[in-house]
């Protein structure tokens, strides 16, 4: 399970940017964006994240996940369709000339602090 060491660099980052801004307090809240052709198990990183989150900063903190839709663009009758699993043809044509839009983000949005 990768995502197990995702959420120990995320926690390790999130720390020590926090520390480095001289906050002394709790981390209250995370927000992550995962895109759902990233290949991340949301569940995984839920679950990774209750279990190595209670003796850190981030013990109190509200884990908040956004999942980005992905889009294909189809080069051959030019359809962009929103997909939530990869694909292999063009869901309006059948084409197999596509590009994939979004989906594969894997980013820290915004960390909220305890005031």
């Amino acid at each position: 399970m990768h995502e197990l060491s995702i959420v120990e660099t995320l926690i390790e980052q999130v720390e020590s940017e926090v520390r480095r801004s001289g906050h002394d307090g709790d981390i209250v809240g995370l927000d992550l964006a995962i895109g759902r052709l990233s290949g991340i198990n949301v569940d995984s990183i839920r679950f990774a994240f209750e279990l190595l989150s209670p003796d850190t900063l981030l013990r109190r903190a509200d884990l908040r996940i956004i999942e980005p839709k992905a889009a294909c663009r189809c080069e051959q009758c030019g359809a962009r369709t929103e997909i939530d699993d990869l694909v292999a043809e063009c869901p309006a044509c059948g084409g197999r000339r596509i590009t994939f839009e979004g989906g594969q983000e894997l980013s820290l949005e915004s960390i909220e602090l305890e005031d």
